[in-house]
């Protein structure tokens, strides 16, 4: 498919389905359930926007994973965070942390309360708060997966290179696979497979999720965030399982590559 559209067509995802539904009716022979963790938000949001739980078997389950990282960051940060500003630092951070509870306070109850807390859209404009408030400590939230981190490190050498002293990270980084060690580590959660994130799998490699495929035999499926994308994704998953096989499937090659650096991650030497 070349186009987008491509991955949205009606007719496509219902033959995807019939095939799904196929391999649930195997499982189900076997009095088997499948229970798949999408791992990213973006997956999450998909799902429910194109109907895709409908769309499966009784016995395939979809649990939605860590998601974004403004979800799964402490109230301890957001703490801490608060108190910068409290204390007089000019605290900026991207708009999605405003309303993220503390322990008993957000950022935007801070601001209410005379707090300078800015919204900043980009890394860049962090600097460029700091470069025009040079009295004040600017304290940037650096949070995010992998995905994230290079950007907002970026803001270090675009300090030193304008001579800009006053403005400091505040970091709370995920890396996605310890998430993945410590939710299968979960007993309650039961996950069978792990349907990978898009965007950090362009940054971090597919080859990331062997560990997860090979000794914890747990099938990983790299998918797009397309419905036809997922619906593959999901259809690859439940071959492996009917199969009895575990290995890490990359289906979104159209941007995430094998066998070579990621980008994203220098190079070696």
């Amino acid at each position: 498919m070349k186009y987008i559209d491509g991955f949205r067509a009606p007719e496509a995802a219902a033959v995807l389905s019939q095939r799904i539904g196929s391999l649930g009716a195997e499982l189900r022979s076997r009095d088997a359930h499948v229970n798949v963790m999408e791992v990213c938000g973006s997956h999450t949001m998909a799902i429910a926007r194109y109907g895709i739980r409908g769309l499966l078997p009784d016995n395939v389950n979809l649990i939605s994973g860590p998601g974004c990282p403004v979800c799964v960051t402490s109230p301890g940060y957001i703490d801490a965070a608060i108190s910068l500003a409290r204390d007089g630092a000019i605290v900026a951070t991207f708009g999605d942390m405003i309303n993220v509870p503390g322990s008993d306070s957000t950022l935007a109850e801070c601001r209410s309360e005379g707090g300078r807390v800015e919204v900043c859209y980009s890394p860049s404009a962090a600097a460029s708060l700091a470069e025009s408030n040079p009295e004040k400590e600017v304290v940037f939230l650096a949070i995010g997966f992998e995905t994230t981190i290079g950007p907002v490190v970026s803001i270090v050498e675009s300090a030193l290179r304008r001579g800009i002293k006053n403005i400091s990270l505040l970091t709370a980084f995920k890396l996605v696979p310890p998430a993945l060690s410590a939710l299968l580590a979960d007993p309650e959660l039961r996950i069978n497979a792990f349907l990978c994130p898009a965007h950090v799998s362009a940054i971090i490699g597919a080859e990331a999720y062997e560990p997860f495929s090979g000794a914890a035999g747990v099938p990983c499926i790299v998918a797009g965030f397309e419905p036809l994308d997922i619906l593959m994704g999901l259809e690859g998953i439940l071959k492996q399982v009917v199969a009895g096989e575990s290995f890490v499937e990359n289906q979104y090659s159209r941007v995430v590559r094998r066998g070579r650096k990621p980008q994203g991650q220098g190079t070696d030497g």
